[in-house]
């Protein structure tokens, strides 16, 4: 997830000074009178009536999805929000992130927003139907050259599932997140830029000129409206090769070497995931065909979205519950149409099903005044997407196939679980970088990162290189659930790849959902609670300090809170 993996303390710092944008396009001069909302068509009400209602109300609309009913809109009006909750047209209505716009002075910004990317790095490495028994006759996983470092293919069994089955390029994998490198030699083979597409943009600072995605002239591209195969953050082109990175002799393969990778950026550079792109992104899915999508997020500014919390003040429990409704719309529409959705747990470290603390949300300020604090968390309030309705949630393990120290978990919360890679994994409990997961990087951001030297040889140790002749690919270690779920997705795309029918409507393969969930989890390797279900887990960090945490696991051998129905199989899945 973004922002999840094992916070180091570079990265809790920069985080800390960075406050959060919109998803719109940055405000035009003379509009600091305009604030921001989110609005929510009521179900069955017609566009055009909801439209007029915002427009009567003193509103102007600046994006819509009709088939979900959520507008971003703008109002001078300070009584917008009171006027429109009266009509019958709508459901919901509440503040949005504020929109910023492009600094005059932004001499220092490259400086601030390499150092979250550099932070995001410390951060990463710290923390974070067709015939059965049928062969796929090919190239072998073990013929890419660092096949030997990529010990998650091996606990899935993916490698040796590449004898039955390696993926249809008829099945599409939507990633949702903060971009794609479609030019990565290891995922250009796969990447398809005709149905790719960017639903955000990058947002230079907030209103108060704080920091957030940095100067549009800092980009690798240089643009703030990055193309659809671009990804100035690393995320999401992490996640894509862990899922369909090919067999073609350079660097690594993804679970699924041959299905075919969409981009539908949602995420901003800075890691921000807002409601309106990823409703989008997510609804343009389900019309396009994809058949799988991976979601390592949550959408901001909430980690848990509660309905009634007497910790929220009535316009923030408003936006909560609109964020609840709009989200569960765009998923129930994506799920209808034969998408398979797949969400990383997070990495809170936490139980979801009891009461928490969340003391880093809202994590930018959408109302006057507002800024994170403590506030106690029942369990029924809800992380999105991964507490949706639809979602696969996935916790992840490490090497040795326990759950990461990092890896949220609950009983009934977590349906499958996937190696995401634990540092700490180790027989002293001291860190080793190896025990990450490894997948592509743009090299983009290697070089502004100062990640490689002038020969283009690595600098860093999370960093590595490949080469085949005069092509070279760079690749990263990270962790994270955010790491899991692509794994666990990438199944999930076999499984459609093996099982699936002609989709006469879109072309390629489709399967439902229902169907590709429960064989995900009925081939999934039962792995039972810890004996005592309270694991200690001990760290010994580069410092020489010892932390240590205990985390309860809850439920039989085939089904608990660790792991949920168990770890996924790719070989049991397709193999049969």
């Amino acid at each position: 997830m973004k922002r999840l993996t094992v916070v180091a303390a570079t990265a809790a710092m920069v985080a800390a000074t960075l406050a959060t944008p919109a998803q719109a396009e940055p405000a035009a001069a003379g509009s600091a009178a305009q604030t921001e909302y989110v609005v929510l068509f009521r179900e069955g009400a017609a566009a055009a009536d909801a439209q007029k209602a915002i427009e009567a109300a003193g509103g102007s609309v600046i994006k819509v999805n009709t088939d979900v009913g959520l507008a971003t809109v703008s109002s001078a009006n300070a009584g917008f929000a009171d006027a429109l909750r009266g009509s019958a047209a709508i459901e919901g209505v509440a503040r949005n992130q504020s929109i910023g716009s492009v600094p005059d002075d932004a001499k220092a910004s490259a400086a601030v927003k390499k150092a979250v990317a550099q932070a995001a790095k410390n951060q990463a490495v710290e923390k974070e139907g067709r015939g059965g028994g049928r062969f796929t006759w090919g190239r072998s996983v073990k013929d890419e050259p660092l096949a030997d470092l990529q010990w998650d293919m091996k606990q899935i069994h993916a490698d040796q599932a590449h004898r039955f089955e390696q993926g249809d390029k008829g099945v599409l994998v939507g990633i949702l997140d903060t971009g794609v490198d479609g030019s990565h030699p290891d995922i250009a083979p796969n990447f398809d830029r005709r149905l790719s597409r960017n639903f955000t943009v990058d947002l230079p600072a907030d209103a108060d000129g704080t920091e957030i995605d940095g100067p549009c002239d800092s980009d690798p591209d240089g643009s703030c409206t990055d193309p659809n195969d671009v990804d100035e953050n690393g995320h999401g082109t992490h996640v894509a090769s862990s899922i369909a990175s090919p067999i073609n002799k350079l660097g690594v393969s993804g679970v699924a070497p041959k299905v075919t990778i969409v981009n539908l950026r949602a995420g901003q550079d800075s890691g921000y995931f807002f409601l309106q792109p990823t409703v989008d992104a997510l609804t343009y899915a389900g019309k396009i065909g994809v058949d799988v999508v991976n979601m390592s997020y949550y959408v901001d500014p909430w980690l848990f979205n509660c309905a009634d919390n007497p910790a929220d003040s009535p316009e923030e429990q408003a936006q909560q519950r609109l964020y609840i409704a709009a989200t569960q719309r765009a998923i129930d529409y994506a799920h209808a149409r034969g998408v398979t959705i797949v969400s990383a747990a997070g990495n809170e470290a936490i139980d979801y099903t009891k009461t928490n603390v969340d003391s880093g949300s809202p994590d930018f300020a959408g109302f006057p005044g507002q800024a994170p604090r403590e506030r106690t968390i029942p369990p029924s309030c809800v992380s999105l997407p991964s507490e949706s309705e639809h979602v696969i949630s996935v916790s992840a393990t490490g090497v040795s196939k326990r759950k990461t120290y990092y890896s949220s978990y609950g009983n009934h919360y977590v349906d499958v679980a996937s190696p995401g890679g634990d540092v700490y994994d180790t027989p002293g409990n001291t860190r080793d970088i190896s025990k990450a997961t490894l997948a592509a990087y743009p090299k983009a951001l290697a070089v502004a990162n100062g990640e490689i030297d002038a020969n283009g040889d690595p600098t860093v140790e999370y960093v590595v290189k490949d080469c085949k002749g005069s092509t070279c690919g760079y690749y990263q270690y990270l962790q994270g659930t955010s790491m899991a779920s692509p794994r666990a997705a990438g199944v999930a795309a076999l499984i459609v790849s093996r099982y699936g029918k002609r989709d006469r409507d879109r072309g390629g393969l489709t399967l439902d959902p229902d169907k590709v969930e429960a064989i995900l989890k009925a081939t999934a390797t039962r792995t039972p609670c810890p004996n005592p279900p309270a694991f200690t887990y001990t760290r010994i960090l580069p410092s020489g300090s010892t932390v240590t945490a205990t985390h309860t696991c809850e439920g039989g051998p085939w089904d608990n809170g660790f792991y949920g129905r168990g770890i996924v199989d790719a070989l049991r899945a397709v193999g049969r």
